[in-house]
C-alpha cells in the first residue's frame, strides 16, 4: 500500500446515507438507432468496445435543472422529510442551466427550501459525484446543520454533434439527488482521497471560443477527447488512489460490498478492478443502459444495485467509489454508512421536467 501521508485526505465520522433518486429523460437512443443513420459498423462498434448499448437524452428545452428538481422533489416525499428540514443544497454540474445564477439558487427556490439554507454551486465533471459527497459532508460535519441535498449530473449531450460517430454513443444525461444526514453514529465514516494533473485537461475538454488549444483545435466548440490519452491517465492513476483510500479507510478488498467507479468505459473498468484486486461481483457495471453520465454515473449506478428490494439488502454498507477524468481529476472515496432508506431510478418526460 502507498504512503497517504504527503496526500491531502479527510475523514469524517457520523454521516450516512439516507437516500438516493436518479432522474433521467425518458427518451433514449441506442446503437439500433444509430444504425439506421451511421451503418452498422459505424453505429456498433463503439458499443462494442465500451459496453454502452443505450443511453438517456435529454430533449430540447429539460435541463440539469430539471432533472434536478424532479430526482430531489422524489427523494423528499421518498424520505417524508419536509422541505424546511434540509439545511444545506450542493448542486454539481458542468451544464448549468444559465452562465448565472448556478443551479442551486434556482433548486432552493423551486424546491421550497427554506432561506437559512445553505447553498452551493460546485463545477466538476467525472469525479464530481466525490468531489461534491467530500464538500457536503464536511460542510455538515463543520456546521449545526443535520440534513443536506447533493444534486448531482449533466446534460452532456449538448456538447456533442449529432454526427460524432466517435463521442455521440459514450454520453448520456442525468441527475441524481443524494440525502445525507449527519448521526452520532461513530461506526459510520467517510473518507476522500483526492487529486489532479491539470496539464491534461486539454484531452477532455469543451471549447467555448474564449481560447484555443492545438489539441481541441479539430472538435472546435464541441466536446472533444481523446480516448488512448483518457485510458492512459486512468491505468496510470486511478489505482494507486483506490489504494489510498483503502489505506484510509483500513479496509481489506473482501471488505468492499460495492466498488463503484465512474462509469465511462466497461473494459477500462474491468482493467482497474482487476489491477486493483476486486471481483467482478463487488464492481457494479451500470453504464450499458445508461452510457457515461458524467458526475452523475457513481450514484446512478448505485441507485441500478440497490434500488427496491435491495435498498434494505446490507446493513451497514462499505462502499468503495472512485471517479476520474475530465481536467485530470480524480477522487476516491471509502464510505461505511447505514442502509438506504429509499432509492429509485425515474424517468422524466419533458412535461413533468417544466417548473
Amino acid at each position: 500500500m502507498p504512503d497517504i501521508a504527503p496526500a491531502l485526505h479527510s475523514r469524517l465520522t457520523g454521516i450516512n446515507l439516507r437516500g438516493l433518486v436518479a432522474a433521467v429523460p425518458a427518451q433514449t437512443e441506442d446503437a439500433d438507432v444509430l444504425t439506421e443513420k451511421w451503418g452498422y459498423d459505424n453505429a456498433h462498434k463503439v458499443a462494442a468496445a465500451t459496453g454502452i448499448q443505450t443511453r438517456h437524452l435529454a430533449p430540447a428545452g429539460m435541463t440539469a435543472c430539471d432533472l434536478g428538481q424532479a430526482a430531489a422533489a422524489k427523494l423528499l416525499e421518498g424520505l417524508q422529510w419536509t422541505a424546511d428540514s434540509v439545511d444545506l443544497l450542493v448542486v454539481v454540474t458542468q451544464t448549468p442551466d444559465y452562465p448565472l445564477p448556478g443551479n442551486a439558487p434556482l433548486l432552493q427556490h423551486r424546491l421550497g427550501l427554506r432561506h437559512g439554507c445553505g447553498t452551493l454551486d460546485v463545477t466538476s465533471g467525472c469525479s464530481g459525484f466525490v468531489d461534491g459527497l467530500w464538500v457536503t459532508a464536511s460542510l455538515l460535519a463543520s456546521s449545526n446543520g443535520r440534513r443536506a441535498l447533493l444534486v448531482v449530473g449533466d446534460t452532456t449531450s449538448q456538447f456533442v454533434p449529432p454526427q460524432d460517430h466517435n463521442t455521440r454513443p459514450l454520453f448520456g444525461d442525468a441527475v441524481c439527488a443524494i440525502a445525507l444526514e449527519r448521526g452520532s453514529e461513530d461506526e459510520t465514516f467517510l473518507g476522500v482521497v483526492p487529486g489532479v494533473d491539470g496539464s491534461g485537461a486539454p484531452y477532455l475538454t469543451v471549447r467555448d471560443g474564449a481560447a484555443r488549444h492545438p489539441v481541441a483545435d479539430a472538435c472546435f466548440g464541441h466536446l472533444f477527447m481523446d480516448g488512448p490519452q483518457v485510458f492512459a491517465f486512468t491505468l496510470r492513476q486511478v489505482p494507486k488512489n483506490i489504494a489510498a483510500a483503502m489505506q484510509l479507510a483500513g479496509w481489506k478488498n473482501e471488505d468492499v460490498d460495492y466498488l463503484l467507479l465512474h462509469q465511462a468505459n466497461e473494459t477500462m473498468m474491468r482493467h482497474l478492478a482487476t489491477k486493483s484486486g476486486f471481483s467482478d461481483q463487488q464492481m457494479v457495471l451500470a453504464l450499458g443502459d445508461f452510457g457515461n453520465t458524467s458526475s452523475a454515473s457513481i450514484p446512478l449506478a448505485i441507485a441500478s444495485a440497490l434500488a427496491g428490494p435491495a435498498v434494505e439488502a446490507r446493513a451497514p454498507l462499505n462502499l468503495l467509489m472512485s471517479g476520474f477524468g475530465v481536467g485530470w481529476r480524480w477522487a476516491s472515496a471509502v464510505w461505511r454508512t447505514e442502509p438506504l432508506q429509499y432509492c429509485q431510478v425515474l424517468l422524466v418526460d419533458p412535461v413533468a421536467a417544466q417548473p
